[in-house]
């Protein structure tokens, strides 16, 4: 099977079979789901078999750095979208995910620090979001038909454009723009649509825990990818984000708990 087989495969199904079991298994699995890597980690495997192991590990470290803008997301997205409506959250967090993405362009740390700072900035995050608790409920409004097909397609095409353009941008700008919260913004958007802005920064506060799992993902990867290959570094890196799911999750179980 070649490459572009694999991304009109594999990427819509990640994205549909995430979709169909939350809905099938509630907003608790959907919580849990959101802060996986579901585009950038097809966009890293993908990186690594058309580009090579070395460009794959450069790519990866910026991934994970890119946690830090989909920080800069949800929170520009948090505060306007309680003295707006959902067109101003939405401009105003695209652009702090695009400043964040050109001032991480000029980071040079090794890659333990980066990670340190990664963490810090997510911590941080969660903290000046607004008040209102991450709730496993926070995704529970209905969703329309067209909906999760609308994230599959959004998705594939997210990957095709990326991967197809990495030559041409260079495997640190290609990586900080592989977190781009596609799958959050829509959640995020429909839970501002369907049940107010309390309910979006619920999802976004949920994104937040969850990206402390994506950022162990690429830290691994970036670790191991050249060393010990591609199916190696992805079973590590899965191992990892799945338990820093399940931590994240037992943090949202806990918070919903004294609610």
């Amino acid at each position: 099977m070649d490459s572009l087989t694999l991304k009109l495969v594999l990427t819509p199904a990640l994205i549909g079979g995430a979709s169909l079991a939350g809905r099938r298994w509630g907003p608790g699995v959907s919580g849990w789901l959101v802060g996986l890597p579901l585009t950038s980690a097809p966009v890293a495997v993908f990186l690594a078999l058309e580009q090579g192991a070395a460009f794959a590990a450069s790519a990866a470290v910026g991934t994970m750095e890119g946690a830090i803008s989909q920080g800069a997301f949800c929170l520009a997205y948090g505060w306007p979208a309680f003295r707006g409506g959902r067109l101003p959250a939405i401009g105003a967090s695209v652009l702090a995910f695009a400043l964040a993405t050109a001032l991480l362009q000029r980071v040079a740390l090794p890659l333990p620090a980066r990670f340190i700072i990664v963490v810090a900035a997510l911590a941080a995050a969660l903290w000046l979001m607004p008040a209102g608790r991450a709730s496993i409920t926070a995704g529970s409004a209905p969703l329309p038909a067209w909906d999760i097909p609308a994230r599959m397609v959004v998705a594939t095409v997210f990957v095709l454009l990326l991967t197809g353009a990495a030559s041409k941008l260079g495997p640190r700008l290609t990586g900080l723009l592989a977190p781009f919260p596609l799958y959050a913004a829509i959640l995020t958007v429909f839970a501002h649509h369907l049940e107010g802005p309390a309910a979006a920064a619920s999802v976004l506060k949920g994104l937040l825990l969850g990206l402390f799992g994506f950022a162990g993902f690429f830290l691994v990867f970036a670790a191991l990818i050249e060393s010990a290959g591609l199916l190696a570094a992805v079973a590590a890196a899965t191992a990892v984000t799945l338990v820093f799911q399940a931590a994240s999750l037992w943090a949202l179980r806990r918070e919903d708990s004294r609610h």
